[in-house]
């Protein structure tokens, strides 16, 4: 006789992870942000971004043509480095 156990806390675990790997996968799917995204996927008014960290020589961009370019993947890293940056209230 063949016994099976499952334990559902474990697969629920795994599953949540797996989830959050793909997840991660479909956020980075964009290679350049524009302005637009920049500032849709920082939470940001372009305003701020402006007036806070666009200036920053660490601060990733390129300007083709009219039109502002981000590396995806190097403004998330700037980012995060800048906001570890920031006083804390």
């Amino acid at each position: 006789m063949l016994d099976v156990r499952i334990n559902e806390k474990e697969i629920e675990q795994l599953f949540l992870e797996e989830l959050r790997k793909r997840l991660n996968e479909i956020q980075h799917c964009h290679t350049f942000w524009d302005m637009k995204e920049l500032c849709r996927q920082t939470n940001m008014s372009e305003t701020f971004i402006r007036d806070t960290f666009f200036y920053d020589p660490r601060f990733p961009k390129y300007r083709v043509g009219k039109k502002w370019l981000f590396p995806a993947k190097e403004c998330e890293e700037f980012l995060i480095t800048w906001l570890k940056e920031q006083p804390r209230a």
